[in-house]
């Protein structure tokens, strides 16, 4: 199995587990040219942007790890033109939440990172 399909499998694992905890997917794999958000929705009234990371072990470190500060800045980017072309209003609230998963654990963080354009 390749990188691509390993990760379109944890996306949808990702996905799944999010649905279960009542997050309405809207967007999966957005991408322009400023980079991509893996998946969007809405947890209650706030407007998700999640990045999903896997690893196989911790040898590397956690999946978590792996979304570092320039990775936040370009979510944050493509969160903005998302918001744009969609026309989300200014009023509603946003978070950036990472979905590590380690083997097949999957752990939602919430709030992962503050918006970095907003700093």
């Amino acid at each position: 199995m390749n990188k691509r399909s390993v990760g379109s499998a944890k996306e949808k694992l990702a996905s799944a587990y999010l649905m279960k905890q009542g997050v309405r997917i809207t967007d999966r794999n957005f991408r322009v040219r400023q980079g991509e958000i893996d998946l969007i929705g809405y947890d209650a009234d706030t407007l998700v942007f999640f990045e999903v990371k896997y690893r196989k072990s911790a040898a590397y470190g956690l999946p978590q790890e792996a979304v570092g500060q320039s990775k936040q800045l370009q979510i944050c980017r493509v969160a903005a033109f998302y918001r744009n072309l969609h026309r989300i209003p200014a009023d509603t609230p946003v978070r950036y939440d990472v979905i590590a998963i380690l083997k097949d654990e999957v752990t939602w963080i919430k709030n992962a990172f503050p918006d970095r354009l907003r700093w």
